[in-house]
């Protein structure tokens, strides 16, 4: 991501999918920057693999981050981030979606235009563009997608029916995903799916007819592994994303 810190962008937000939270003892203290976009918007070219989901998901409130990538797992995961200008920056911050990776000057997030412009006051945003880099603080919340199930996307880069590749849209709750895998029939056994990069795994040569997946979830209640059945037709389209039907919590 390039830095563009003269950078600056009216758009109002349209609407907010993560709300704010009661704040408690669990901010940790960092640095934030933006990064530049020409329509304020994230970037559907992000490192988590998300593509257009990625410039747009949660009203474009998104981020790059580096130390809280973990390897891709870190993608999806949801923070409030607020910045510590008494006089320029509101109280409740802006609530972020993790989208890319992305390295800065001492930073943990650098931030959409949009993102970074919800951090001020209303009439404070020029000011803060202008710091270019501030200090936050932030701590990991719950995502919560209203009106979406989680959905499993066939990413671009498949090539039907040789090679699927698939990555996670909508993920609620405070989970992060740490493998998937798919059911062999002829086997009766599941096999692993590989982290190609981000969010986006694949596997060459899938099984025919309907695809089974189960994915390993870690979250504030352990480690857990969830099924859904059917989640590819067989007769998967690239860029397609399938309704799972399911709600992590």
């Amino acid at each position: 991501m390039g830095f563009v810190l003269k950078y600056h962008c009216y758009l109002l937000s349209l609407m907010v999918l993560l709300p704010a939270l009661c704040y408690s003892q669990d901010l940790t203290w960092s640095r934030a920057t933006y990064y530049g976009s020409p329509d304020c918007l994230g970037t559907p070219t992000g490192a988590c693999g998300y593509g257009e989901y990625g410039r747009t998901v949660n009203d474009a409130n998104v981020a790059g981050v580096s130390r809280l990538w973990k390897n891709g797992t870190g993608c999806g995961g949801c923070y409030q981030v607020r910045c510590k200008v008494p006089q320029l920056c509101t109280d409740d911050g802006v609530n972020v979606v993790v989208t890319d990776y992305g390295e800065g000057d001492n930073t943990d997030f650098i931030l959409s235009p949009r993102a970074y412009r919800k951090l001020a006051t209303q009439d404070k945003s020029a000011e803060l563009f202008a710091h270019g880099v501030v200090e936050v603080e932030y701590r990991r919340i719950p995502c919560r997608f209203s009106g979406y199930n989680l959905k499993f996307k066939v990413h671009e880069h498949s090539k039907y029916p040789n090679y699927l590749a698939i990555v996670m849209l909508y993920a609620a709750g405070q989970n992060e995903i740490q493998a998937v895998e798919y059911w062999q029939e002829d086997c009766k056994e599941w096999r692993g799916m590989r982290r190609a990069y981000g969010a986006v795994f694949d596997v060459a040569n899938p099984p025919s007819g309907a695809i089974n997946l189960r994915f390993q979830v870690s979250g504030r209640m352990g480690m857990t592994w969830v099924v859904a059945n059917n989640a590819i037709p067989s007769d998967w389209k690239v860029g397609v994303a399938y309704d799972s039907e399911i709600q992590l919590t």
